[in-house]
């Protein structure tokens, strides 16, 4: 119905013409048909066999095809060769063909985690009743090795980390762990190899041998607005994709128990089950670790993943050592922000409150009761900050601290251990 209002319209901005012929009072000359109609049609004869022809040979129709849509395109630019904002041609095949392609390549090294673990009712049990029960969690993972190695998110396979405010609840390690691969409904036993609370990461293992191993990318490289897909299994979804965007990147985020994590911030929808998933790129290879998401009243599309290049390390340790080796200073510490700082009489820093025995604060000579100001030439104001120059460190290094005590700067060097 809209096409032919349109057609109609398009119709109504031409003037209807009459011609008048103002010699009608006179005879038509006999030779016109042949002077003038013949002629006539046979140039309309002659011009659709040669546009049939044309449009008959595929190469020739690829060309003038192409053409046009060269000339539209070029429409679409400034005399300086920018964007004027307008856009001459939208296909969405293209987005619909980089989507398949991406899926078709990350889903064969996507697996899906579930674990299985005793929960006490510590309540019922005062009482003389069971309050045993078997509870299982989901999740996801990306395997790393044709042998079976699976990276996936620390939360996902410890159940220390589960959500359980409640005190009359007590969870077990876990008992089972299994893993399912994509397109094989076989479960197979995994085993934790390590993992990580700090980062979130975890490594467990299969046996198993000629899987498809995930391919990273340079997730230092990604660009706020390129494609996004987030693959996992929501809740018991096997082998889901959601597609979007890099919505931010290096974003930081806290999570429900206090830590703090820079992550890339995509709007692909990443559900309960999705963590330990992939967030690959348009060429299907891996960015990053779907481990977070936003919920609540007005939040739409907000999740994180761990970048895949903060990963690396982490997880040769894991499978090396069974654990993350880092350096150490062997303090409790306290936050002094100006207001706090202000009240005790203290300066910005971090208050040392203990020094572990034998560690490497005592044998440097920072003692209770110090500020720590600065690190490295670098201003300290929490224990965050202190932490990012001492990780970013390798165990054996030297790092130069300035604390305050009593009233006075004092510079000291501490030569980092390996944290117990």
């Amino acid at each position: 119905m809209e096409e032919n209002k349109k057609e109609k319209k398009q119709t109504n901005n031409f003037k209807a013409v009459t011609t008048v012929n103002p010699y009608n009072d006179k005879k038509v000359k006999s030779g016109f048909g042949k002077s003038v109609v013949l002629p006539f049609c046979s140039g309309v004869i002659g011009c659709a066999v040669v546009i049939g022809t044309c449009f008959g040979v595929p190469s020739i129709r690829n060309q003038i095809i192409g053409s046009e849509s060269s000339n539209l395109s070029n429409t679409s630019l400034n005399s300086n060769g920018t964007s004027n904002g307008y856009v001459s041609q939208i296909s969405l095949s293209n987005y619909s063909d980089t989507a398949v392609y991406a899926a078709n390549k990350i889903l064969p090294s996507i697996v899906g985690i579930k674990l299985e673990y005793t929960v006490n009712n510590t309540m019922l049990q005062m009482f003389g009743q069971s309050g045993t029960s078997t509870a299982t969690a989901t999740g996801s993972g990306i395997i790393i090795s044709e042998d079976g190695y699976i990276l996936t998110n620390n939360h996902v396979v410890s159940s220390s980390t589960s959500n359980n405010n409640d005190s009359f609840y007590q969870v077990s390690e876990a008992s089972k762990l299994t893993v399912t691969l994509f397109n094989d409904s076989t479960e197979y036993e995994a085993k934790i190899v390590g993992k990580d609370e700090q980062t979130d990461l975890a490594v467990i293992k299969i046996d198993k041998t000629g899987l498809s191993k995930a391919e990273f990318a340079d997730s230092d490289s990604i660009k706020v607005g390129e494609f996004a897909m987030a693959v996992g299994n929501p809740i018991g979804m096997e082998s889901s994709v959601t597609c979007g965007i890099v919505s931010a990147v290096n974003r930081e985020v806290t999570d429900s128990d206090g830590k703090t994590y820079t992550l890339i911030q995509t709007d692909a929808a990443i559900n309960s089950g999705n963590s330990g998933g992939a967030l690959v790129n348009s060429e299907g290879k891996v960015i990053g670790i779907n481990t977070l998401k936003l919920s609540g009243t007005g939040i739409e599309g907000m999740g994180f993943a761990i970048p895949i290049n903060s990963t690396t390390d982490v997880t040769s340790q894991l499978i090396q050592y069974s654990k993350v080796k880092r350096p150490y200073i062997g303090i409790t510490g306290i936050d002094l922000d100006e207001q706090t700082a202000k009240t005790y009489n203290l300066v910005v820093g971090v208050y040392v409150k203990s020094v572990e025995d034998f560690s490497s604060a005592e044998k440097a000579g920072v003692k209770p009761g110090d500020v720590i100001i600065e690190a490295d030439g670098t201003k300290i104001n929490n224990m965050d900050d202190l932490n990012k120059i001492k990780n970013s460190h390798k165990i054996g290094d030297e790092m130069k601290v300035k604390v305050n005590r009593e009233g006075q700067e004092k510079e000291l060097t501490i030569k980092l251990g390996e944290q117990p």
